[in-house]
């Protein structure tokens, strides 16, 4: 099995490899997994996994320079139904657009936006940084085995807003809920870090890999 870990010059690139060959591992998988930054590498990859960290706008304009990357990415994942995975900016850049310093396009793969966090309880510190709880999983193959509670490592100021309750398969409380984690067909994304979730990041990994949409 091929993963390809997307390099757009974003996101924690060795340690989401690093959690693939891992999870692999754990479940007795043999895993191809690649660092790539060429177009070529994602159209043959049979599983395509997209970190990100920073400013939405800064993202999506680094993903944007890679030679052909959003063409094969639109290709890969819409196109040919390969499994996907975002995480952080990642997941954000599959909605319609980010009000990061401005207003930028996604990739338009799920219908909503990206904002930024208003807790009701003001004490609350922005950026949402640290361990949290998932609650709300839906029944989803990449959330198999994933209890209502468990922790995951968070670090953002922005999260998305989508248009479809149905995209959203779980959900984090931090002054008020929004989604952890998001997905519809072929493509999940994770608000949270899982390459630094331990336990539960290592699982939702495990799943991905195993995922046959």
């Amino acid at each position: 099995m091929s993963v390809v870990v997307v390099d757009y010059g974003s996101g924690n690139l060795r340690s989401a490899a690093r959690a693939c060959e891992r999870a692999a591992r754990d479940r007795g998988l043999a895993l191809d997994v690649r660092i790539s930054g060429r177009a070529e590498d994602v159209r043959a990859a049979e599983r395509i996994v997209l970190p990100g960290q920073g400013a939405f706008g800064d993202c999506k304009r680094g993903l944007a320079a890679v030679p052909g990357m959003i063409e094969a990415l639109d290709e890969s994942v819409i196109g040919k139904g390969r499994p996907f995975l975002g995480i952080c900016v990642g997941m954000q850049l599959m909605a319609e657009r980010g009000l990061e310093h401005g207003v930028h396009r996604g990739l338009g793969w799920l219908s909503g936006e990206v904002v930024a966090m208003a807790p009701a309880d003001k004490a609350l510190k922005i950026p949402h940084m640290g361990w949290n709880e998932l609650v709300d999983l839906a029944p989803h193959p990449v959330l198999a085995g994933l209890a209502p509670g468990c922790h995951a490592y968070f670090v953002h100021s922005y999260v998305m807003r989508c248009k479809e309750p149905r995209h959203v398969l779980a959900s984090c409380d931090y002054g008020g809920r929004f989604p952890a984690v998001v997905g519809r067909d072929n493509m999940v994304g994770t608000q949270f870090h899982v390459e630094k979730s331990q336990a539960t990041g290592l699982a939702l990994i495990g799943n991905f890999l195993q995922w046959r949409p």
